[in-house]
């Protein structure tokens, strides 16, 4: 299970970047077909919100490749006191 949890870190890491690649590509050719103010500003809300949210798919892969969800704790008294 911590290999596939591996390898699905590898993919959610691809993933951001295609997909921020496809909101732009998305929001550059409805502003071109309707240049008009809403059309600006529904697409700079839609890449605002998404942008966020790639960067955290971007880092949730990165922490399951690099191996940090291989042992989850199973109760709160296994988590550690960070003070």
């Amino acid at each position: 299970m911590n290999a596939l949890k591996r390898w699905s870190g590898l993919v959610w890491m691809a993933l951001s970047p295609l997909l921020t690649y496809l909101m732009l590509h998305a929001a550059a050719t409805e502003i071109r077909k309707n240049p008009v103010t809403d059309t600006w500003i529904q697409w700079g809300v839609f890449v605002t919100v998404f942008l966020p949210i790639a960067m955290g798919l971007l880092l949730f892969g990165w922490f399951a490749w690099k191996g940090d969800y291989d042992r989850l704790p199973e109760s709160s008294s296994e988590l550690e006191d960070d003070r």
